[in-house]
């Protein structure tokens, strides 16, 4: 990745494989969603919107978006967005007579930067000075140097290991995340796993649509690319690239993983994986994740 070009890495993407799998990070590989969001994205979020007067609401809407809904995963500043959204259609916000923030301008940026990550939030902050995107970045920030801090020593979830183990010399493995990449890089690292895939492509490197796209286009055969997620971001960037997808079931993530291990890596490299054992596996994991709250 470079200054000026930070996907001409995934472009260049070396091919040592036949078949490729982009794995997703937090809550998939690892179980950091919970802590990232509960200790350091919400805590942040009350702090830097000014949210103390509703905290019980903004915790609980943004615990909902974040990590127990449809948009589970989604890239931090249209998931907090979604957030205030949603807080803005609750009963108990309007009878309080709160005024939430519009964040007009951090809605404008994000509707047109592809590429959701601090270093193109603050270069736009700096450029134009709008108020919205400097709130954005001070919070997006104080969120980093809290993950920093506070998220250590989460292992990945059993067989994660062996299942990068059991792909080495079959497939080219990447990681696939809307996490910024410096997190990415620890946490790999920190648990000895960076050693075991290509390429770690983060939030600075654009979405996971693109991350797949880039580094598979004109590389593999569709039906040999496999993401595997645990949100439904991860599989929408398969299905708009036409390859397959494998969930991380919230809340079953052992057993996922089992499954894989014994199961679905087997079928999708010997090739029996798409179809009726691919569909029953989709079912399942998006019953798990609604598209309203319970207080509607």
């Amino acid at each position: 990745m470079t200054a000026s070009d930070p996907q001409a890495s995934l472009r260049g993407f070396p091919k040592t494989a036949e078949f490729f799998v982009g794995i997703d990070s937090d809550g998939c590989a690892f179980d950091t969603m919970e802590v990232k969001h509960k200790e350091c994205f919400i805590p942040m979020f009350v702090k830097h919107f000014g949210l103390a007067a509703i905290c019980k609401y903004a915790r609980e809407t943004a615990e909902f978006v974040n990590l127990y809904s449809v948009d589970r995963g989604t890239n931090r500043f249209p998931g907090y967005l979604r957030t205030l959204d949603l807080l803005a259609t609750r009963p108990e916000v309007g009878r309080s007579g709160f005024r939430l923030p519009q964040m007009t301008g951090l809605r404008s940026w994000a509707t047109r930067e592809t590429k959701l990550a601090n270093p193109a939030l603050k270069a736009e902050a700096h450029r134009s000075n709008d108020p919205d995107l400097i709130l954005a970045l001070a919070w997006s920030e104080e969120v980093n140097r809290a993950i920093a801090e506070i998220v250590r020593d989460v292992p990945p979830f059993p067989l994660v290991r062996e299942s990068l183990r059991a792909l080495r010399g079959r497939a080219d493995v990447m990681v696939v995340s809307a996490t910024p990449g410096e997190a990415l890089h620890r946490e790999w690292q920190e648990h000895g796993l960076a050693g075991s895939v290509a390429m770690i492509a983060g939030q600075e490197m654009g979405t996971k649509k693109e991350h797949l796209a880039l580094a598979t286009s004109g590389r593999y055969q569709k039906d040999k690319i496999l993401m595997v997620g645990d949100a439904p971001g991860d599989q929408r960037a398969a299905e708009a690239n036409g390859v397959l997808f494998y969930p991380i079931d919230p809340g079953a993530e052992d057993e996922s993983w089992r499954r894989f291990y014994e199961e679905a890596m087997p079928r999708f490299l010997e090739g029996s994986y798409a179809g009726a054992y691919m569909k029953a596996q989709v079912d399942r994991f998006e019953a798990l994740l609604p598209v309203s709250p319970s207080w509607r």
